[in-house]
């Protein structure tokens, strides 16, 4: 069985309008942005997506709205499938309609912070019932508790149904590991961008990206580039990026991303309570730097090779 997800997949923001409606109009505009820059897969309704504060009808709405415009040009994974009730999650996985989805995006447990055997458990009954390949997301960040590399390739070794791991722990050693005893049919993601590049030269498969919302193509050109081995071309994109991502992060994402979005004129940096948008201070540092990146970027990808050789 071949690998399912490979490439830069991108956690798309759900805009909003100053009334907290979501701004479909927006959405639209982003969902193009996305598909023209390159990007091999998106994810709707992922913690970039802000789907812990939604409704389910607006959730449906979103997800409705994205297949739509997508229309298959590119895979979508829904990403609303994080919950710390095993129970309740495996019913809302029964009750939902998959036509039009390539996966789903699925957190390991927060807060009840289980162990190893419980995560390994939670994830089991989740692959009992879900009809699409599932991604597991490992952001101890959010959810205080690590999936450890050994209980990843457990999953991955007990069902094929596992097809990749999203992994935001940012920890190199884990997802080496991780690399390592893996299937040949599962992916590894990276799901932290600064780190993403490091990654891939240990033999990752790709990235679920945020910061690709606000470049995709040129993310997009960086995980091709270290895909192929060509770390020259990957590690200048990377570079010229990497001062942009702490101003994504200095107040939480997708306050930071939302702030990028806003400067690039797709939507407002409006998120849902409790979070709070880009204070002004920070959305100017985040500007300079996305300024300083993309004057570093308007050189071909052929003038940075001849410069690079």
């Amino acid at each position: 069985m071949k690998q399912q997800f490979r490439g830069t997949g991108v956690a798309v923001v759900t805009p909003f309008l100053s009334d907290g409606k979501v701004d479909f109009d927006a959405l639209e505009k982003i969902l193009e942005f996305q598909i023209l820059g390159g990007v091999d897969y998106l994810v709707s309704l992922g913690t970039t997506g802000e789907a812990i504060t939604l409704s389910s009808d607006e959730c449906l709405s979103v997800l409705n709205f994205t297949k739509k415009i997508v229309r298959k040009r590119v895979p979508i994974v829904a990403g609303l499938f994080g919950r710390n009730d095993t129970r309740a999650l495996v019913e809302r996985i029964k009750s939902f309609n998959f036509e039009g989805f390539a996966g789903i995006l699925s957190s390991s447990p927060a807060y009840n912070k289980p162990s190893q055997e419980g995560i390994f458990q939670h994830y089991m009954e989740i692959a009992k019932v879900s009809p699409v390949p599932i991604i597991i997301y490992n952001v101890p960040g959010r959810t205080a508790s690590n999936v450890n590399a050994e209980t990843i390739v457990r999953l991955a070794n007990a069902s094929e149904k596992f097809a990749a791991v999203k992994d935001a722990s940012g920890d190199l050693v884990q997802g080496m590991k991780t690399i390592k005893d893996k299937p040949a049919h599962f992916s590894v993601l990276s799901g932290d961008d600064p780190t993403c590049l490091p990654l891939l030269a240990c033999g990752g498969d790709g990235v679920i990206s945020v910061i690709a919302n606000a470049f995709p193509r040129e993310f997009s050109t960086m995980v091709n580039a270290g895909l192929e081995g060509d770390l020259k071309t990957a590690n200048y994109i990377n570079e010229a990026l990497l001062d942009v991502h702490q101003w994504l992060y200095c107040e939480g994402n997708p306050v930071g991303i939302k702030g990028a979005m806003e400067l690039l004129n797709f939507c407002q940096r409006e998120v849902r309570l409790p979070l709070v948008k880009l204070s002004a201070n920070n959305l100017d540092n985040l500007k300079s730097e996305m300024d300083s990146a993309k004057d570093v970027l308007k050189k071909t990808l052929v003038e940075v090779k001849t410069e690079l050789i």
